[in-house]
């Protein structure tokens, strides 16, 4: 009843507002990944740099899934270990050890580490515990040599005023970061070991974000957070969030690794809408009383001599179908835009290692599939007009690995939503697509190689002393810049950083330099100008020359531009090389003095001269007070 009253809110105010989302039962939480800026690994002395570093080798593994802490198997674990993939492990000479393949012993806990994680949750709020336990967490999709993560709980039951609303921070972690892919194909994944084992914390929210607006408000802040401790690095895939959503009726999805921060509330809505949509498939198949048969059927007869290039048989393969009882014309229902219930299935098959699959309400003709070959394949498998049926062609042993769970999927679409672990498609669409059933509380067991760690009075207090303040930073920028809203706007950019250090290297005009971060780059980035392509060092460079006078204002944003189209040098090199430099002093008292020779202009007008010929070089205001200095010039008193 209440969702009815939600959707008909919906339909008669044309968007989903708060009280849409409260009566769906809409439930919401983040899992905010940041990776830490110290200088070593969090269990062994390897880099944690960004910086390059020579590869040595390469190792290969299988792995499976063990059981944990209680005995039982974790079910995402199981479901990875079914796909057998085989995991190559690329080795590098700082940044690899024998800790980060599990042939040694971890070393003591990086203390770095523990005090950024202590301020981190100290300035969330929690309670941190006395004594921190190392545990593993399972982990057989590849991402660790390992196969487990070892994780810490630092501290607990914390919370954040966001926007007036109190958000539950239940659970702050010290983990270790994973291995990052290189390649990937059907049958194996290249990973790079360079960056598996920095230290990152997680950041666990309770389920009591109220929208996806909000779900978006609550994961800036809380990267505004651990920007504010300049101890975080910073760059693509650096801090990752994973959003769990629900609704009522519905089941908890986790939605791995969302980036784009300027659409997350796209992606939750669409996930909003997605459960939806499949609860009422699960409503109507509960009407039908559909069910899905037990027996895969090889029908690889059917097809003898077909036409259709997708069913060409070759040794060892097989083509294979089932019923599914009472859902006609249900694959076919959409879930979110071009994507339904025949997509969803078609996710679990191709886990199985088929491209895909096909199913009784698309357009077989569309494959080459002939008329007959479908009455006689809806024959074999006794198939009414209430019904449809999944068909497969692969070799033998893919084919019903993969039917088989895409058959356990058709008969969780009966049953409701079923729990699941989501990616995001980067398509511009905002959806998602299944990698793998949601994990469980299964795959936590003791890391008994490490020991538990104390935390001492000295320790907490030091943290503690250095945690980061949301409304201190936004009372000193507001000091600094005389705008609150261009302190607001730089506070929540992930530019904050670098404004500290062109600010606290150089004397540049502190109010210019954040308008150029906030506004320029913007304006920059939209004509085509890659801005990541310029560093730090060379940002804090540019302006340094700027503050010395050797550069404008303008001239600022074209040596800029020089450094993002790749061109090398200092930004004094640069300046010099392309007649940037800036023209003052005795200098641009000969310029204006031989633009102003024989002339009776207005100074407006003869500004605007200068400055239309020189605006990369010279400074208005200098040109101004040079012409007014001069006494004898004729232009003197004109009008």
């Amino acid at each position: 009843m209440q969702e009815a009253k939600a959707q008909a809110n919906q339909k008669a105010n044309g968007e989903k507002n708060d009280s849409f989302f409260e009566g769906i039962g809409f439930k919401c939480g983040l899992e905010v990944h940041q990776r830490l800026l110290t200088s070593e690994k969090l269990f062994c002395g390897c880099s944690a740099g960004q910086d390059q570093d020579s590869e040595l080798y390469t190792i290969e593994r299988y792995q499976r899934a063990v059981a944990g802490e209680l005995g039982s198997l974790d079910r995402a674990a199981l479901f990875e270990e079914l796909k057998k993939k085989k995991f190559i492990y690329h080795i590098f000479d700082r940044k690899t050890c024998l800790v980060d393949i599990d042939e040694e012993p971890p070393k003591e806990m990086n203390a770095d580490a523990l005090s950024i994680a202590i301020s981190v949750a100290s300035a969330l709020n929690m309670h941190i515990l006395d004594e921190l336990e190392p545990m593993r967490k399972e982990v057989v999709d590849g991402s660790n040599p390992t196969a487990f993560q070892r994780t810490t709980v630092v501290g607990i039951d914390g919370f954040l005023d966001v926007g007036g609303s109190r958000i539950d921070i239940p659970m702050l972690s010290l983990e270790e970061e994973s291995s990052g892919i290189r390649a990937s194909s059907d049958s194996e994944i290249a990973y790079d070991t360079d960056r598996v084992g920095i230290p990152l914390v997680e950041i666990d929210t309770g389920p009591t974000i109220k929208s996806p607006t909000e779900a978006k408000a609550v994961a800036l802040y809380i990267g505004m957070l651990l920007r504010l401790t300049m101890r975080v690095q910073r760059g693509i895939g650096t801090i990752r969030q994973d959003v769990n959503v629900s609704v009522r009726g519905g089941a908890r999805i986790e939605i791995k690794g969302l980036q784009d921060l300027d659409n997350m509330d796209k992606f939750v809505e669409n996930e909003v809408s997605r459960q939806l949509a499949l609860i009422e498939i699960s409503k109507e198949l509960a009407r039908r009383k559909a069910t899905v048969d037990e027996d895969i059927v090889d029908v690889s007869g059917v097809f003898k001599g077909t036409k259709a290039k997708i069913l060409s048989q070759t040794p060892g393969s097989a083509i294979i179908a089932i019923g599914l009882r009472g859902f006609k014309g249900m694959l076919g229902k959409e879930v979110n835009p071009g994507r339904r219930l025949g997509t969803e299935i078609s996710d679990y098959a191709k886990m199985g290692g088929v491209k895909g699959l096909m199913h009784g309400d698309e357009n077989l003709a569309g494959y080459g599939i002939s008329d007959s070959e479908i009455a006689e394949l809806e024959k074999q498998l006794s198939i009414s007009e209430k019904d449809s049926f999944m068909l497969i062609a692969a070799r033998h042993e893919t084919a019903y690995k993969s039917m088989a769970v895409a058959a356990e999927r058709a008969r969780q679409a009966i049953k409701g939503v079923p729990e699941e672990t989501r990616a995001a498609i980067n398509d511009g669409k905002f959806q998602t697509r299944f990698i793998r059933p949601l994990p469980g509380g299964a795959r936590m067991y003791p890391e008994t190689d490490a020991r538990p760690v104390r935390i001492t009075d000295k320790l907490l207090g030091a943290a503690e002393a250095s945690a980061p303040s949301v409304e201190r930073e936004m009372q000193k920028l507001e000091s600094e810049l005389k705008s609150r809203e261009l302190a607001r706007q730089l506070l929540m950019s992930p530019r904050l950083p670098v404004y500290k250090a062109v600010t606290t290297e150089t004397k540049a005009d502190k109010e210019f330099v954040a308008n150029f971060l906030i506004q320029k780059l913007t304006e920059l980035r939209r004509s085509g100008v890659n801005i990541d392509n310029v560093s730090e060092g060379q940002i804090v460079g540019i302006f340094a020359l700027y503050a010395s006078r050797g550069l404008t204002k303008n001239g600022v944003e074209e040596v800029f531009k020089l450094s993002a189209s790749g061109k090398t040098g200092t930004a004094s090199e640069l300046a010099e090389e392309n007649g940037l430099k800036r023209i003052s002093g005795e200098r641009l008292k000969k310029l204006v003095a031989e633009a102003s020779a024989g002339s009776k202009r207005p100074e407006s007008e003869l500004i605007k001269e200068i400055m239309s010929r020189y605006r990369l070089v010279v400074d208005g205001q200098e040109v101004r007070d040079v012409i007014s200095g001069h006494d004898k010039s004729p232009h003197k008193g004109a009008s």
